[in-house]
């Protein structure tokens, strides 16, 4: 379990980044913040920058410009080990699980690179009681045989998930967390995201094209138009906006049920 951090303290900022691939400027001074116990929507078309900011702000890519801040502290110019050490947790668009290895393993692979490789006997029982806890969480006890390229898209996902909380996390950021995944289980990983959020207190920063599934468990969404900040608010004021009905979504937006937990 994390140390519950109080929804006053600022978990996760960006102060006018801006990010340039090539000649290209990707991101143009993007600032945007997200405090702990919220669920924060970072959303927009396909290539609007979403995955560049959350690179970003993870420490994957460095910033041409502007400051990166966790918890008031400036990260700026971090390594993306340092941040997650910090406390930044991250699951990535591209699937990152161990195909060829067991659920268990998979969770055992990454307790100990989070928890120190060299594990006596002792500490044996202390890490099959971390594993066994972290499958729980995601629903993935019943599973812990089973080879990870051979899971359903929804249960890899809640498998990247248990990895990113194998470190208790105070921030965790979750790119295309639906995506490959059937409505049914896209609302049980939404459930489980929000949950972290009302639960422990962590922040949560997702982005995801299944835009009705988003703004449900999202406290809060923003617009990112051409590599900037458009809009944010509430779900309600984010899916009526004249932007996002213009440039997103269009009247299909108006047409969403509305977001409620």
């Amino acid at each position: 379990m994390t140390d519950k951090v109080t929804p006053d303290d600022g978990a996760i900022e960006s102060r006018g980044i801006r990010v340039a691939r090539g000649d290209k400027m990707i991101l143009r001074g993007v600032s945007i913040r997200a405090d702990a116990g919220e669920v924060v929507g970072v959303l927009g078309p396909s290539g609007a920058g979403k995955s560049t900011l959350f690179r970003a702000l993870v420490g994957e890519i460095p910033v041409e410009d502007g400051t990166v801040r966790l918890f008031g502290e400036d990260m700026t110019r971090t390594a993306l080990w340092e941040r997650a050490r910090a406390g930044v947790a991250y699951v990535p668009q591209t699937p990152s699980v161990l195909w060829d290895l067991s659920v268990e393993d998979n969770l055992r692979v990454y307790h100990r690179i989070v928890h120190g490789g060299a594990w006596p006997k002792r500490a044996r029982a202390g890490e099959d009681d971390a594993i066994a806890r972290l499958a729980e969480r995601v629903a993935l006890s019943d599973r812990m045989d089973v080879r990870a390229g051979e899971l359903s898209g929804g249960e890899r996902r809640r498998l990247e998930l248990a990895r990113a909380l194998t470190r208790p996390p105070k921030v965790l950021v979750c790119d295309e967390p639906f995506a490959g995944v059937d409505p049914q289980q896209a609302s049980r990983l939404g459930d489980m995201l929000r949950g972290l959020a009302d639960d422990e207190g962590v922040c949560v920063l997702l982005s995801d094209h299944h835009v009705a599934e988003a703004l449900r468990v999202c406290t809060r969404a923003v617009l990112l138009l051409d590599g900037q900040v458009a809009m944010e608010g509430t779900p309600d004021a984010f899916q009526e906006h004249p932007l996002v009905v213009g440039r997103y979504l269009g009247n299909w937006g108006r047409s969403l049920p509305p977001p409620s937990i």
